[in-house]
C-alpha cells in the first residue's frame, strides 16, 4: 500500500531562485512563496468562503481594467520576484499597462521581476496577521502604490500605500482606488460582504 506522507522542512534551510523555480515545476498543484532570505512558504489550499471571495475581487478587478484598458490584472496563482529577492503571490495584483509593456516576452513567462502597482490580500480564518501585514508592507516598501488587506473575520480593512502609517477602518467601508485605479471603488457591508461600486 502506497500512502503519501507529509514532509516538513526546517526554517533554517534556505533555496535559491532556481531551485525554488525547481520546487513549483515537481509541484504543479501546489503553491509556495519565497522569501528574501530564501525560506520556503507552503500557501495551504483556501476553504470555499475565501475562495469566494477571491474570486469575486479578481472579477471585479479584472472588469474595471477591461473597461479602462489601464493595466493588466492577475490572479493568486501570479508569482512576483520583488526587488529584493522575494517571490509572492497576492491574491489579486494590477500593473500599470506602460509597466507591463517595458517586460520582454520572456520576463512576462516565469516569475514576473516586479513589484504590483495594486495588490489585494484576503485573510483567511487560519492565517498569521502579523506575517499578512509584514508581507504587505514588504510590497509597499518595493514600489508598490496601493495594497488594500481585507480582514473578513474582523470586519475590517487595512489600507496600505507608501510614505503612510497603514490605515485600519471598520466594516462597513468603502475602499478607494484612488490616483491608482480611477474610478474604481468596493463597498463593503456590515457581515464583510461587498459590491462593486
Amino acid at each position: 500500500m502506497n500512502s503519501a506522507l507529509p514532509v516538513y522542512l526546517p526554517k533554517t534551510i534556505r533555496f535559491t531562485e532556481e531551485q525554488f523555480a525547481e520546487i513549483i515545476k515537481a509541484n504543479p498543484n501546489l503553491r509556495f512563496e519565497l522569501t528574501a532570505s530564501g525560506e520556503l512558504i507552503a500557501m495551504p489550499p483556501t476553504g470555499g468562503e475565501t475562495g469566494r471571495y477571491n474570486a469575486a475581487l479578481t472579477a471585479d478587478i479584472s472588469l474595471w481594467n477591461r473597461q479602462t484598458q489601464l493595466g493588466e490584472v492577475f490572479d493568486s496563482s501570479t508569482e512576483f520576484r520583488l526587488p529584493n529577492g522575494a517571490i509572492r503571490s497576492p491574491d489579486v495584483a494590477w500593473i500599470a499597462k506602460e509597466r507591463w509593456q517595458r517586460l520582454s516576452p520572456e520576463e512576462r513567462q516565469g516569475f514576473v521581476p516586479l513589484c504590483p502597482d495594486f495588490i489585494i490580500e484576503l485573510a483567511s480564518p487560519n492565517d498569521e496577521l502579523s506575517h499578512l501585514r509584514a508581507k504587505m508592507q514588504e510590497y509597499i516598501d518595493h514600489g508598490c502604490r496601493l495594497g488594500w488587506l481585507i480582514v473578513p473575520q474582523q470586519h475590517i480593512a487595512e489600507i496600505y500605500c507608501p510614505q503612510h502609517t497603514p490605515e485600519s477602518v471598520s466594516l462597513p467601508a468603502t475602499l478607494s482606488g484612488e490616483e491608482i485605479l480611477p474610478h474604481f471603488s468596493l463597498a463593503f457591508s456590515h457581515s464583510g460582504q461587498w459590491i462593486n461600486q
